[in-house]
């Protein structure tokens, strides 16, 4: 009897406090309507609102097939579409017989004026008619006395039009995410994918394929993505020229001087790969620090390349071939922004983003201590330091920065002299090394 009591008592406890929380929730809301209102919540809403469509819709989560295969469908059609509206061979080509056909006088200068551009756009398929606007009419005309552009300017224009939209199809292909940015897997399927269709790699075996590809993937990325994001937006590939130089590999009579000058090219690929395996004298597929300061003429400062194996990444103290790839493209490519920011990295010591005058020291004393060892005569440092300063002219005093170091132009000349005796040698020999080219080059 005595629980039965005791429940019963349990039970109207918690009743009691059930009704009051629900009496203090009524409050709190009462109370809320009442700010609510004053703060004018309650006022109505332009009409406009119920108008103004979604233009933010989140990616469906990876569980929902459904969604998930949807969207790639979508895709798909959606570049079927914008592939179906670029224009063929033959309406190019019809293209430009209308352009001959409607030349403005004088005709033997090949030129149209607006009236004819206007009466060619009438002529051409739907398809054509986009790329014949006055803004582009206004962009090709270079004031002609007559009013014209030339016909030959205007189909290279369209041309390249033509490509850019038919690449950017191409490389959306590949875009997994659907979001405008290809990832390195990306990348390399769709290079994998066209080499078949590039007759001056048809000389390549197909067990180096896997290193063409990485040799090739490896300078988009360390040129388009040097924050190391791990994805490339496809409109920077697009805007580059590393596009134009893989798709060069179509002609079959390429000369042989572009051929080794292309970095896509096969004789480039197979140089650089050769390179890393002379330099990989034990043979186990990575270089360590000793093996890698054979590079070239073997003149890197160890300092230097201490530096570069605490920064880049590594495997066991050793470096793989991609990483190389980094290294390979950062010294052959001084000059650009990219290459500055990766050395950048490596001669800032002190992980402060700035030269100061200790970083110079520390690597002014082992470009000496190479110079000594090999017999040459010692430059006094306090005037070597000096002088750099005076080339970079930093906007703070004594610390030079990454966009010092960019904006002087003189960036490369500064990394050769720190990281490489023979650069450094050359540096201080350059008056005697014009005037010696200049003797040779008399008649």
């Amino acid at each position: 009897m005595s629980t039965w009591v005791e429940r019963l008592k349990q039970y109207n406890a918690e009743k009691s406090k059930q009704l009051s929380a629900n009496k203090d929730t009524s409050e709190e809301r009462k109370m809320f309507e009442e700010y609510y209102l004053a703060w004018g919540g309650g006022r109505k809403r332009d009409p406009s609102y119920a108008s103004i469509p979604c233009f933010y819709a989140p990616l469906p989560p990876e569980q929902d097939l459904i969604l998930q295969k949807l969207r790639e469908e979508s895709r798909a059609a959606f570049l079927t579409r914008k592939s179906a509206a670029l224009l063929e061979n033959e309406e190019l080509q019809k293209l430009l017989d209308l352009l001959e056909d409607n030349l403005s006088p004088p005709v033997e200068d090949r030129m149209i004026n607006f009236e004819d551009y206007l009466k060619v756009k009438e002529q051409v398929s739907p398809k054509c008619k986009d790329y014949f606007s006055a803004i582009t009419f206004s962009k090709l005309y270079k004031k002609d006395p007559h009013g014209r552009i030339a016909i030959v300017e205007f189909f290279h224009y369209v041309m390249r039009k033509v490509w850019l939209q038919q690449s950017r199809i191409g490389l959306s292909l590949y875009d997994i995410s659907g979001l405008g940015y290809l990832r390195e897997a990306d990348l390399e399927n769709y290079i994998l994918e066209m080499i078949p269709t590039l007759p001056q790699l048809d000389g390549l075996e197909k067990s180096f394929y896997s290193f063409y590809v990485c040799t090739a993937v490896r300078k988009f990325f360390f040129f388009l993505d040097p924050l190391r994001t791990g994805k490339i937006k496809i409109q920077d590939i697009l805007c580059c020229s590393f596009l134009d130089e893989l798709l060069e590999l179509r002609e079959e009579g390429l000369p042989r001087e572009r051929q080794d000058s292309n970095w896509f090219s096969a004789a480039s690929a197979l140089r650089v790969y050769g390179q890393y395996l002379t330099l990989d004298t034990d043979h186990n597929g990575m270089l360590s620090k000793n093996e890698l300061g054979r590079y070239g003429s073997g003149t890197l400062t160890p300092v230097f390349l201490d530096r570069v194996f605490q920064e880049c990444l590594t495997y066991e103290g050793e470096m793989d071939y991609k990483t190389y790839l980094d290294f390979i493209l950062a010294l052959e490519n001084r000059k650009s922004p990219q290459a500055l920011q990766y050395l950048f990295k490596i001669l800032d010591c002190e992980g402060e983003g700035t030269i100061t005058m200790f970083s110079l020291n520390f690597y002014f004393r082992a470009v000496q201590e190479e110079l000594s060892r090999h017999g040459q005569d010692v430059v006094d440092m306090k005037d070597l330091i000096n002088e750099v300063f005076d080339m970079v002219k930093p906007e703070k005093e004594g610390r030079i920065t990454l966009k010092d170091l960019i904006r002087c132009s003189q960036g490369d000349i500064i990394v050769s002299i720190l990281i490489d005796v023979n650069g450094f040698w050359m540096y201080e020999n350059r008056e005697a090394l014009v005037a010696a080219e200049n003797i040779n080059n008399r008649p």
